[in-house]
């Protein structure tokens, strides 16, 4: 049986809940991989090089976050680091290549 933490969306779950509740998605790859494309209204974050927490502390805690990085790794990363700071709603879409269709 597959389990998947409760925080990771499938690309369908992605698209309805923004959707319905709008909020920020995140791209938390480097530069260098955004520059072969990002999902539209995107912001960039690079988790690696540092940039993630100084991006997380502008955002409102309130609404929804979407991460993704090139594998899932990353952005999952990220939405642990984004509940550990208060967010209500931090959720992972894994690898841009898998979403990006």
């Amino acid at each position: 049986m597959f389990f998947r933490p409760s925080d990771d969306l499938s690309l369908s779950e992605f698209k309805a809940k923004l959707e319905l509740e709008g909020g920020v998605i995140v791209d938390c790859r480097t530069p260098m991989e955004c520059a072969n494309g990002i999902l539209p209204n995107a912001k960039q974050a690079d988790w690696n090089a540092g940039e993630f927490a100084d991006f997380a502390a502008n955002l409102d805690k309130t609404k929804p976050v979407y991460c993704y990085c090139k594998s899932g790794m990353r952005s999952g990363a990220a939405v642990e680091y984004l509940k550990s700071q208060g967010f209500d709603s931090a959720f992972n879409l894994g690898g841009y290549d898998a979403i990006k269709g």
